[in-house]
């Protein structure tokens, strides 16, 4: 039990990786059955009653009234920036590469969250986090670039737009992780969580209503299987994905809570090769373990 309370950050990060592969499969399916961005503001909804019962249950609080002008201030920006900015693009990546490719171009998280952290709270980077960056974009590249054939040039295996979408998904969600722990400070993070969701949904009705997406959202919700994937990855999303993530950072160093957090793209291999019947090539498998490996490095 004591080594459990010691490593209880690590244990948070390492069940929010697994959260993680079952929501981005789950989301990957209901944003091909009702549209990304159906999806993205329909979970957070879904996800925020989860949360609201649960908070009540724990807390004596349907509503995060406790937090201070602070905590709402950051976290607000936070969940502004994680779930419309990142997830919309990370959503949007899961039409045009899948999932699988999508979170293993997530596994950059953790140098950008490095980045941030220097920009933001002033660390600094060592010789091992430069070549923990290198080592990840290597691997990276292993998985999403190949030759198509003898002496020919190499040529991208993947839409080069769904690679955009996937990189502004890991932006969006280091930044967020940065002012998620500079503004939680000792909340609970569960209604922290709230508090992103709160801002996540206010920032999405207002895109919905520019877009004048009302009309597919409403749609949305009379697909059965659509919803039914929708739950299934709002609880294990921004339900218990992103309140663990936060008992992750609060508990341990961002830094490592990032590096285990980015074991998503080896964990959802076997699952997508099941469920979905894709074909992992060896470089593919090489990748994934190399990106891992250079993200385990960089926070050495």
């Amino acid at each position: 039990m004591d080594f459990f309370n010691h490593h209880l950050g690590e244990f948070a990060a390492l069940l929010t990786a697994f959260f993680w592969t079952i929501t981005s499969l789950a989301f990957e399916s209901a944003s091909n059955k009702i549209g990304s961005v159906a999806v993205n503001i329909l979970r957070l909804f879904i996800a925020f009653a989860f949360l609201s019962v649960f908070t009540l249950i724990r807390r004596g609080y349907l509503l995060p009234i406790d937090a201070t002008s602070e905590n709402w201030i950051w976290l607000s920006l936070s969940g502004l920036i994680g779930f419309v900015f990142g997830d919309l693009f990370l959503f949007k990546s899961y039409t045009m590469i899948g999932s699988r490719f999508s979170m293993l171009i997530m596994t950059l998280v953790p140098p950008i969250t490095a980045f941030f952290s220097f920009i933001i709270l002033g660390e600094r980077l060592t010789l091992f986090h430069y070549l923990g960056m290198t080592l990840t974009f290597i691997g990276i590249a292993m998985a999403i670039f190949s030759r198509s054939g003898k002496g020919e040039r190499l040529s991208l295996k993947l839409s080069p737009m769904g690679i955009v979408y996937a990189i502004g998904g890991a932006i969006g969600q280091a930044l967020g992780l940065v002012l998620s722990k500079f503004g939680m400070k000792n909340y609970d993070p569960f209604s922290a969580t709230q508090i992103r969701i709160i801002a996540g949904i206010t920032g999405y009705v207002l895109l919905v209503t520019f877009l004048s997406r009302w009309g597919n959202v409403i749609k949305a919700t009379h697909n059965k299987s659509g919803m039914i994937l929708t739950s299934v990855g709002a609880f294990f999303g921004p339900f218990l994905g992103v309140s663990f993530s936060l008992v992750a950072i609060k508990y341990t160093e961002a830094g490592i809570a990032s590096t285990i957090m980015a074991l998503v793209p080896v964990f959802i291999i076997i699952p997508a090769v099941v469920l979905f019947k894709q074909k992992v090539t060896i470089s593919e498998i090489l990748g994934a373990i190399v990106s891992v490996a250079g993200v385990a490095l960089f926070f050495l």
